[in-house]
């Protein structure tokens, strides 16, 4: 299908038309106007920047905003789009749009739902050599957690592990964690080197990105540098230390990866437990929150539940620096990828939800409030963790659902 094909620009407009008189994405709102400024620019036309839907929808010309409000916008039209043709049934043989993982445009799929779910997956992109340099370099840092792990349970007797881990450790899949990660570039002045500085820029997540805000905005980006550097928060070694040996149990071998290195095909043969915080799920986003009773809110301290329409607000980026105490959130989630991969998730809205999160879920024994959840399948919770200059304190559970 091309731009410049008459049909196949007649079959896209048709798609667009039938999503807008539906009526599911409202008669107005931000929603609306995200799907009709992506609808008009065309099918196969080239992903736009957030850079330019922050600035053409949301009417966001600062270029220090965060890019979070465009995520979550792609991410909820994404969902609607999903629901709209879930609703028609697999009878239907009408094209439809889709809103593929890290592409900011609208593309129409001819094959009615038997290829949706290839739609929705981002093409992988070449590793640069940069990117593994740093893998190998996380790899070692992580080691210690693993070998620590291996040599605790060769000395004594393996971790118990709970119903949560069991179908893990009888799955035949080899086992895969995913560590959260983000991008930063580097700003070298070359009068004065000495003086570059590390910045993490919120609307820059990848190489690619870095290189796109170059063309659109040189003034501001004309001295960044792409130095292959990704980081991980300092939390996610707390959970490390409390999942590796679980899963490494009995000698298993068990692969770390950077979530941002995560593709698509991978879920066809590892089972995946992601470790980390919202902001940095990157794929397993879309994968987790595609049959999820909860959403991502207007930023990732926020998590909405769909079922009690509650949202979730995490206090720690305001207080942590502070005395007083301060809420921030857990999540725990397991169910199986389309793929046939199980998947486990272990995440925070901020440090402090991770910290405290990660000793529930790897205790010998679950909370009986949660165990029947967990062994009935696939399921979901939220637990909300008191909170005090980072220091988990206490802990509560809020919501748990079974997943479908």
């Amino acid at each position: 299908m091309g731009r410049n094909d008459p049909a196949a620009v007649a079959r896209f407009n048709a798609a667009v038309a039938r999503v807008r008189q539906s009526g599911t994405l409202g008669e107005s709102g931000r929603l609306l106007e995200l799907f009709d400024f992506l609808a008009a620019r065309g099918p196969d036309t080239p992903s736009v920047s957030q850079a330019e839907i922050a600035e053409s929808v949301f009417g966001q010309t600062d270029t220090g905003v965060d890019d979070a409000t465009v995520r979550v916008y792609i991410h909820r039209l994404r969902k609607r789009l999903e629901d709209f043709y879930a609703a028609e049934g697999e009878q239907s043989d009408a094209p439809r749009l889709t809103l593929p993982p890290g592409t900011y445009a609208l593309r129409l799929t001819e094959d009615g739902p038997s290829t949706l779910a290839e739609e929705l997956v981002p093409q992988a992109r070449p590793r640069r050599l940069g990117s593994l340099a740093w893998l190998a370099l996380a790899l070692l840092v992580l080691a210690g957690a693993f070998f620590l792990g291996r040599t605790s349970t060769e000395r004594n007797e393996a971790p118990p592990a709970n119903a949560f881990w069991k179908p893990f450790l009888d799955s035949p899949r080899p086992k895969m964690i995913v560590v959260g990660d983000y991008y930063m570039f580097a700003e070298i002045d070359p009068l004065s080197p000495e003086h570059g500085r590390l910045i993490r820029d919120f609307r820059v997540n990848s190489t690619a990105d870095l290189e796109l805000m170059q063309d659109l905005e040189p003034e501001r980006y004309g001295r960044a540098e792409d130095v292959s550097l990704n980081y991980l928060p300092f939390s996610v070694s707390y959970g490390l230390n409390q999942i590796v040996p679980i899963l490494a149990r009995g000698g298993r071998q068990v692969s770390i990866l950077a979530a941002s290195q995560l593709q698509p095909d991978m879920l066809n043969y590892f089972d995946v437990v992601y470790v980390g915080l919202f902001s940095g799920m990157h794929l397993l986003e879309d994968v987790n929150f595609m049959n999820s009773g909860f959403d991502i809110g207007e930023s990732y301290d926020e998590l909405y539940d769909k079922k009690s329409e509650k949202t979730f607000t995490s206090q720690e980026a305001r207080n942590r620096a502070s005395p007083v105490y301060y809420r921030d959130y857990g999540y725990i989630a397991r169910f199986r990828s389309p793929g046939g991969a199980l998947v486990g998730i272990v995440a925070g809205a901020r440090d402090t939800g991770l910290r405290g999160i990660a000793p529930i879920i790897a205790a010998p024994k679950l909370p009986s409030a949660l165990g029947p959840s967990v062994r009935k399948g696939d399921f979901e919770a939220v637990y909300e963790i008191t909170g005090q200059q980072g220091a988990d304190l206490s802990e509560r559970l809020l919501a748990v659902h079974q997943r479908p």
